[in-house]
């Protein structure tokens, strides 16, 4: 009986450890080309916890088998290290400027609870911050959207200079995506996603006699129709379905075609990057993991926010679906991040974001 445990439970671990090397993959293997280890690597966090437990098992019974998840573990550290820092910054954010993102979800208009309320929470938080860049997502806009754009900068304080990228939805409602600057702004951009409502856009703002490019982006969601969404809830709560093999089926169809547009999305965007004659920041609303083909694409020459200045665990998601660090604000060797923030408000499914920079001399 002892062996037969021994050997369902070392093969379970295999299987783990065999779904865990699949999620390196990854951030090397194009979704267009070959899309299920993307899946893999968006369950990265949770394939790794799966391992620490298997390697905490074996190490306790004080058998040599906790190596094998260990040596796994360690080979992918530095995916480990994008999610979590043990390591407590400095803190110094003297002479800094703050560079904010923080995906509103359409200020709640669409889940039942009306947008009143909710964007008067955020915008009084993100008054309240004062950051001196703010990049925001999924904002919505009802009625005329050149007189909601001039409400939501009022209730701000009327400091921000902006550069809003509006797509009319209906007769009176709209929704988008703006960067707001406290600096003077000298240069306004669209990235065009073909076929998509995912936005991108970028600011050239002048800050202290220097022009920075900022990057403020929402690429595509996974755009999960209400059947999966209710077929990952029953897999939660443990509900049977008959229709499960089905909805399966349209869940992979919807999570590959996010892979795949996200990397060809990501790809436009760096190439952008690449040709900018400015120093440059990139936020936003990545809608992909650290552990991700989009997230290296973008992130290529570039460093991470929270990687540099973080503490504790990065998760920036938390609704409907498993946790996730899916906010970013990557930034160039010409700035230093000496802090960041995760502001864990419900106002959204997203937790706004903040990053301390200094211009190096």
């Amino acid at each position: 009986m002892k062996k037969i445990i021994y050997r369902a439970f070392l093969g379970v671990n295999v299987i783990f450890i065999i779904a865990l090397l699949l999620s390196y993959l990854s951030v090397h293997i194009n979704p267009d080309r070959i899309a299920f280890p993307a899946l893999f690597g968006l369950a990265y966090p949770y394939l790794l916890l799966a391992n620490l437990l298997f390697c905490l098992t074996w190490a306790v019974a004080l058998k040599w088998e906790a190596l094998i998840s260990l040596v796994v573990i360690l080979a992918g550290f530095t995916h480990f290290s994008n999610y979590l820092k043990v390591q407590k910054p400095s803190g110094d954010k003297t002479g800094t400027f703050q560079v904010q993102s923080y995906n509103v979800r359409l200020f709640d208009y669409y889940e039942g609870r009306g947008n009143n309320n909710s964007e008067k929470k955020i915008l009084e938080l993100l008054r309240n911050q004062k950051a001196d860049v703010i990049c925001l997502q999924e904002i919505f806009l009802s009625g005329d959207p050149v007189q909601k754009q001039q409400e939501i900068k009022s209730a701000l304080g009327k400091v921000y200079n902006s550069h809003f990228k509006i797509i009319r939805t209906g007769r009176n409602r709209s929704y988008g995506i703006v960067t707001l600057s406290r600096y003077p702004i000298v240069g306004r951009k669209d990235i065009v996603h073909e076929k998509s409502s995912s936005l991108s856009i970028y600011t050239d703002i002048l800050a202290g006699g220097d022009t920075i490019r900022i990057f403020n982006n929402h690429l595509q969601s996974f755009r999960l129709q209400r059947m999966e969404r209710t077929f990952i809830n029953e897999l939660v709560e443990g509900t049977e379905d008959r229709e499960t093999f089905h909805e399966i089926a349209n869940l992979s169809s919807s999570l590959r075609a996010g892979f795949v547009k996200r990397a060809s999305q990501a790809k436009a965007v760096k190439a952008v990057i690449g040709k900018s004659p400015y120093p440059v920041i990139i936020a936003g609303d990545f809608n992909d993991t650290p552990v991700s083909y989009s997230y290296r694409t973008l992130r290529k020459g570039l460093l991470d926010s929270f990687v540099s200045a973080g503490y504790g665990a990065g998760f920036t998601y938390k609704g409907n679906y498993p946790p996730n660090r899916i906010d970013y604000i990557l930034y160039d060797d010409s700035f230093e991040c000496r802090h960041f923030d995760i502001t864990k408000v419900k106002y959204s499914d997203h937790y706004p974001i903040t990053a301390f920079f200094r211009k190096k001399n």
